[in-house]
């Protein structure tokens, strides 16, 4: 299976200097957010080689197809509910999965729209959940944008010398964006709990020195 998933991801690869690139990679993106296994990153990249000025219309292109098919994928979660999502997806994914919702919301989907978790498992469980359409596409398109438009701007400003780069350690700063994304978000987070604890206490002082 790991063979003919890297056969087919050469096959697609292969389309990066045809008249189809552009219709491939997004179907190829369009498809992968609701049930094909090939990301559309290495179409991507192969692409944005070819022509490196139009690395950020292909960036676009890309992300707005991701998106798309993310939400057939929450349409889908939500017009056929949890058991369509478990037929595909262990038991203990799926709860895994609505646990981060629960806990993350819509960091949870810009999170796994960055880095190489499967992005179509949580555009599909955040129609299960019945995770309102707005929110869903704002986290989908800062997640999905964050990581198709680095590529593209890579490629742009530095040409082929970023090509090794990217084809050998593509994962590992895709897993470095979702750590920084992470990391903003708990100090986003810590900030606002201290300015709301500092408004606490701020609302609460008139009220104890009037009782003295």
């Amino acid at each position: 299976m790991i063979e003919f998933l890297r056969e087919l991801s050469h096959l697609l690869v292969g389309f990066a200097s045809s008249d189809w690139a552009l219709v491939v990679l997004v179907a190829t993106a369009f498809t992968e957010s609701i049930f094909f296994p090939i990301p559309p990153d290495p179409i991507l990249i192969g692409m944005s080689f070819v022509h490196p000025k139009a690395a950020l219309i292909y960036a676009g292109a890309a992300t707005l197809a991701s998106v798309a098919g993310a939400l057939a994928g929450h349409w889908i979660g939500k017009r056929f509910g949890r058991p369509f999502l478990e037929r595909f997806v262990s038991l203990d994914r799926v709860n895994r999965v609505e646990s981060l919702f629960k806990k993350y919301g819509i960091w949870a989907i810009i999170i796994a729209a960055i880095t190489p978790v499967p992005y179509k498992v949580f555009a599909i469980t955040a129609g299960v959940l019945d995770m309102p359409h707005t929110p869903f596409i704002i986290a989908s398109l800062i997640g999905r944008g964050a990581r198709m438009f680095l590529i593209g701007v890579l490629i742009f400003v530095f040409g082929e010398a970023i090509q090794d780069f990217l084809e050998n350690r593509f994962e590992l700063v895709m897993i470095a964006l979702g750590v920084a994304t992470i990391v903003a978000f708990m100090a986003f987070a810590l900030v606002m709990r201290l300015r709301n604890r500092s408004s606490t206490k701020d609302h609460s002082m008139p009220q104890s020195e009037s009782r003295v």
